[in-house]
């Protein structure tokens, strides 16, 4: 027992400069609500909602001469119910990847999120990071995720930016996905463009920061394949007293759609407050109503009155 002892001593010191090497950091989000929430005519219900709560993993490892390598696992939970986000199959449902990168940028292969969404939609929704029910309702995108490559371009003079092609695997159509984004001083840019198949969508995106107030918007033309059309656009505004956020954001979109339900257009409006008890955990709560034009989707008109809290580690 005392040799066996000894050597499991021995192996678990001489693997120290092993991990010593690279960096690997256990991370997520739990982001709960409790809503009263009304969907068309039926009654009003009380609901506990998920946000998108999530789990990951993430490292990197120094390679020497500038050339790092590092890697993203992430889980989406419904911290209501425990369950995989959206009833997925796949454990590692938001992301997976494996990246290298140097000073020429970074190329990575795997699963993730589109770049043009974070440079446009995601950056303009600032109360919960477009999350839950009170996510932009309007904004057209089809959220190709697998099988996919990009290179990320250094940031030189504010601007950086990421071209991404997916394999288009299957039956699943080839993709590309463009994001560039600009952050410098008080100003925050974006421009977004997504082609999957015959549907493709563009999008601008400006925020300004002037001392307590931030706002801005975005402005998104989607199409398919020529014959269906539609424009989305949306305001967004933060104003920050001490560790309090008051939030306001109206969205709309003309008739033309993408083939879903929103094809009729419609119009979607959130106000929000959040007061943030430290840098990782807020408590918050909002308003949001969205209405959808044309009697054949008005079931699918929402509002929700919601009380949250939200808590990073």
């Amino acid at each position: 027992m005392k040799k066996t002892a000894l050597v499991a001593a021995l192996a678990a010191i001489t693997a120290v400069p092993a991990f010593a090497q690279s960096s690997v950091t256990l991370w997520g989000r739990i982001n709960t609500t409790v809503e009263s929430q009304k969907v068309g005519s039926q009654d009003r219900k009380v609901v506990v909602q998920n946000n998108s709560s999530r789990l990951g993993f993430k490292g990197q490892e120094d390679l020497g001469g500038g050339l790092k390598a590092s890697f993203s696992l992430e889980h989406g939970l419904d911290s209501d119910t425990g369950a995989a986000s959206g009833g997925a199959a796949a454990y590692w449902n938001r992301a997976s990847w494996v990246q290298l990168e140097g000073s020429f940028g970074a190329v990575r292969l795997g699963k993730w999120f589109p770049g043009s969404y974070f440079a446009t939609a995601d950056y303009v929704s600032m109360h919960n990071h477009d999350t839950g029910t009170s996510a932009d309702a309007l904004y057209g995108t089809r959220f190709t995720t697998n099988n996919k490559v990009s290179y990320f371009t250094p940031t030189v003079a504010g601007f950086n930016a990421e071209v991404g092609v997916a394999a288009g695997e299957g039956t699943a159509p080839r993709a590309w996905d463009l994001a560039v984004n600009y952050d410098m001083g008080p100003l925050h840019a974006g421009f977004g463009y997504e082609k999957v198949g015959i549907y493709k969508q563009y999008a601008l995106r400006g925020l300004y920061e002037l001392g307590a107030l931030t706002f801005g918007g975005y402005y998104q033309r989607e199409e398919v394949d020529g014959f269906k059309s539609r424009n989305v656009g949306r305001l967004a505004a933060m104003y920050t007293v001490g560790q309090s956020e008051f939030h306001l954001n109206v969205g709309g979109s003309k008739a033309g759609g993408n083939g879903d339900f929103r094809f009729g257009g419609g119009k979607q409006f959130t106000a929000g407050y959040n007061y943030n008890l430290s840098k990782r955990t807020k408590v918050y709560g909002f308003y949001t109503k969205t209405d959808y034009n044309g009697s054949n989707v008005q079931s699918k008109d929402f509002n929700s009155l919601a009380v949250g809290v939200r808590h990073n580690f």
